[in-house]
């Protein structure tokens, strides 16, 4: 038998174990969570890590085309929760989404490594801007015009903005800026070719300003029809309730968006819809963190996917391996006539439940793109 000293002794030893271990246990379980902020080095190795080797797109895509993408936030907002996390493809409209929807984390995935940059290029002016109207200076390298302010409407900062020429003396600064901010600030491990790719996508919207388009320069064998919606338009655009809602709408939203730049908390990937790594890798990484997708932002990839051989079915086996619950939604743009109000070019937005979609195809019973908008909504 212990004596009492001794006896006395093992249990406050045992005692000391067990709060070691249990600290222990937070401190892993802590790991496992989604942070408020992640280092520069983690975001990167997120970055570096998920994505894929870059593949080809017809389009530089600078902007969105789709000026009803706001429509969808009001029953976005009813359906979902804040808090969860958000996936999308493609440019800054995804910014809107994030402001409106105030995800723990977000992750951005293209097929064109282009795009990554271009988040990153963006990532960095958010960063260094003090408000809406410095924002749009450093974007287009053009001098801030007088009495605008953190009060002022988008319309108004883009009505000012839009008579106000390019400076090049600005764009020497903020080109420099840009990568001193990516490479020296954040210590990004970018290379000469990501480095100029960055170059010509800030140079496109610094020559067309406020105006440039999806289709601006149409490098790559771009294409359009009609007339594109610009940077400005998309900006000052609103949703089904005429509530503007983008990120640029108010100081708040894009404070909020500065925030989440600031925290390494929007990741941009270069990821193939229909690949092997990123989406699986991000669902690995929510579930071990157990996180669940809250929206997921499509524009129209789908479309493209149905007329590449089976690479729709390899997005809803990706899809299917991401953590969702019943309100976890598909975001999907829809043109050429077939959503619920038949405009052309409009890039109508629909709405449609991740798991009965995912369910559905695992059924046999989700076979076509017109199977997919027909189970979408408003």
């Amino acid at each position: 038998m212990l004596s009492t000293t001794r006896r006395s002794r093992h249990l406050l030893t045992s005692a000391a174990l067990l709060v070691a271990a249990s600290g222990t246990l937070r401190a892993q379980s802590a790991t496992k969570e989604i942070p408020t902020k992640l280092s520069d080095s983690a975001f990167w190795q997120l970055v570096t890590d998920f994505s894929e080797p870059g593949g080809f797109f017809r389009s530089d895509n600078f902007v969105s085309n789709e000026t009803m993408y706001q429509w969808v936030i009001p029953e976005l907002l009813r359906t979902t929760k804040p808090g969860g996390v958000y996936l999308g493809v493609g440019p800054d409209q995804n910014f809107t989404y994030i402001v409106a929807l105030k995800p723990k984390i977000s992750f951005i995935f293209d097929i064109r490594r282009q795009n990554m940059l271009t988040h990153l290029m963006y990532k960095a002016l958010f960063e260094q801007s003090a408000d809406r109207a410095d924002f749009v200076s450093r974007l287009f390298s053009r001098p801030r015009p007088p009495k605008l302010d953190t009060a002022s409407t988008p319309n108004a900062i883009f009505s000012a903005f839009s008579i106000v020429p390019p400076d090049s003396i600005l764009f020497r600064k903020n080109i420099a800026s840009i990568r001193d901010r990516l490479t020296k600030t954040h210590g990004f491990k970018l290379s000469d070719e990501d480095l100029s790719t960055i170059s010509y996508v800030y140079e496109a919207f610094v020559s067309a300003g406020p105006d440039v388009t999806y289709n601006f320069g149409q490098r790559g064998g771009g294409f359009g029809r009609g007339r594109m919606p610009t940077y400005a338009d998309l900006q000052i655009e609103a949703d089904s309730a005429r509530v503007q809602r983008s990120y640029m709408a108010t100081e708040v939203n894009f404070r909020a968006l500065r925030d989440a730049e600031n925290n390494n908390l929007i990741v941009p990937l270069v990821g193939n819809f229909a690949g092997q790594q990123a989406i699986k890798e991000v669902a690995n990484h929510l579930k071990e963190r157990k996180a669940t997708v809250t929206a997921f932002y499509l524009s129209n990839v789908e479309q493209y996917l149905f007329n590449q051989g089976d690479d729709w079915s390899n997005f809803y086996k990706n899809a299917s391996l991401l953590p969702i619950d019943s309100t976890s939604t598909f975001i999907r743009s829809v043109f050429n006539g077939m959503g619920t109000y038949g405009g052309f070019m409009r890039g109508e937005q629909m709405l449609a439940s991740i798991l009965a979609q995912t369910t559905a195809f695992k059924q046999g019973k989700l076979q076509s793109y017109w199977e997919v908008i027909n189970s979408s909504h408003p």
